[in-house]
């Protein structure tokens, strides 16, 4: 019953999580150091893996993410690492650009990325009612309501593993 009230508790702190929408982020360039402050500021609420310097390079080298300008990150790159971050569990880091591409084409990015925290906020905040989402009126709103529906389900899987985690005993060959 304690491990029950645990996953409630946690549900109750996403029902309030906040994420920021794009005009919420710095309006002025990040070094990589505070890149990293900022994005595990606003992740490790949820329980989302770190992110380190070596991860957002890497980003770069493989052309998942713009290269940053004179060492410094701007909004467009702040928000590309965020979703990756959020989705990267789910998915290879080449499907979430494809993702965020495909998105992105038919909707301005800012636009793209606040529907997209949007609809995952709403989603958190409605944890564990029951919830009948509208109709998608395209492909890419239908893309994005999964890889939502994908964030949360890996954040409630998670956190349920983590409360019923037990020791397993293991079985001696005779």
């Amino acid at each position: 019953m304690a491990d029950y009230n645990q996953y409630t508790r946690w549900e109750n702190q996403m029902h309030k999580a906040k994420l920021p929408r794009w005009d919420d982020l710095p309006k002025f360039d990040l070094y990589m150091d505070q890149v990293t402050a900022l994005i595990n500021d606003i992740l490790g609420p949820l329980g989302i893996d770190t992110i380190t310097p070596a991860m957002i390079n890497n980003y770069v080298k493989h052309h998942v993410i713009l290269a940053p300008v004179k060492k410094k990150y701007q909004t467009m790159q702040l928000t590309d690492i965020l979703m990756i971050s959020l989705l990267k569990p789910m998915f290879q880091t080449d499907t979430v650009r494809s993702g965020i591409d495909q998105i992105t084409a038919g909707d301005y990015p800012k636009q793209a990325y606040d529907n997209f925290i949007g609809q995952l906020e709403d989603r958190l905040h409605h944890l564990g009612e029951e919830q009948v989402q509208p109709a998608a009126k395209d492909l890419n709103e239908k893309l994005m309501q999964v890889a939502v529906d994908a964030v949360v389900a890996r954040l409630q899987s998670e956190k349920l593993l983590h409360l019923i985690k037990r020791p397993i005993r293991k079985i001696e060959k005779k």
